[in-house]
């Protein structure tokens, strides 16, 4: 029975997804604005977000916070529609547009042989730079969440892997993290979502305290894989790639502290992502949820 639900809802997707690929690009703009006064929960959940970072004085915004969520909102919708016109093969476009800084970062680290650990957030397009980065500059694993739809899941696998790309879904990861690391592969990770106690620190994230994943620090100190912060962001031609050099981990004798040290680095430059383009960042995420105390 749950098969047979998972094809018609797989069946359902195809049938949405295709009409997205073959309209224009300003239609995720428009779709974008209508989620944004039809989904008020996670409007609501943005908006509060925003106000709250601004209100400690950790983020400063030049429009009022319903603005810079609603541009949020439209930037979400245009990226729905690039990613689903790559997935059927009509983005290359797209990706062409893709322009890239620092990729000199990128030749250096692989030149040295000991693997690269991309760190990033869910910022502009994402999936965009896992693709295009792919396509254009180094074939990478990305670390994501299995889609409970087995279908579906391998429909997005499928075009994922379309340009090189491999996946790591995120139970049993680790494992296979090192591995592509000390083979001098390169791993792509999504630091800024809220995670459990076991999983990491509650370090400051824009004026609050957020719990946030240890992981790519403690993977970097065991594997001695270069870090490398890397995001996207819109700009009037398309968008551009910004790969900053390798991170130099925190110079500290006991390893506890040293993993928040680097944890902490490692969060700076979403934070200073989100300054620079404050409409691009994922607002509408609970990122701040079950927190206490920093510690």
């Amino acid at each position: 029975m749950k098969r047979t639900a998972w094809f018609l809802e797989a069946c359902l997707y195809v049938a949405l997804s295709v009409p997205l690929a073959i309209f224009p690009l300003k239609f995720g703009e428009f779709l974008g604005i209508l989620l944004f006064y039809l989904w008020r929960s996670r409007r609501k959940i943005a908006i509060e977000n925003l106000r709250k970072s601004v209100l400690s004085h950790a983020l400063s915004i030049s429009e009022t916070p319903e603005k810079v969520i609603r541009n949020n909102f439209r930037n979400l919708g245009r990226s729905l529609i690039e990613i689903v016109k790559i997935y059927y093969g009509i983005g290359s476009g797209i990706i062409d547009s893709v322009e890239f800084e620092g990729a000199e970062n990128v030749y250096k680290a692989k030149s040295e042989g000991r693997g690269i650990l991309f760190i990033t957030g869910h910022c502009g397009n994402w999936e965009l730079m896992v693709v295009a980065t792919s396509a254009k500059l180094l074939h990478s694993s990305g670390v994501a969440r299995q889609i409970n739809n087995p279908y579906i899941n391998k429909l997005v696998e499928r075009v994922r892997q379309r340009y090189g790309n491999s996946v790591i879904y995120k139970k049993g990861a680790l494992k296979a993290v090192m591995k592509v690391l000390k083979n001098n592969g390169s791993v792509g990770i999504l630091m800024d979502q809220a995670v459990l106690s076991d999983e990491g620190y509650v370090i400051d994230f824009l004026g609050r305290g957020a719990w946030t994943t240890k992981m790519p620090a403690l993977i970097a100190r065991k594997t001695g894989a270069a870090v490398l912060p890397v995001f996207i962001h819109r700009t009037q031609k398309g968008h551009k790639i910004k790969i900053y050099p390798a991170v130099e981990l925190a110079n500290v004798e006991d390893k506890e502290a040293a993993v928040l040290e680097d944890t902490k680095k490692f969060s700076g430059f979403i934070e200073r992502y989100i300054k620079e383009h404050p409409s691009e960042w994922l607002w509408i995420h609970r990122r701040w949820k079950r927190v206490g105390q920093i510690r």
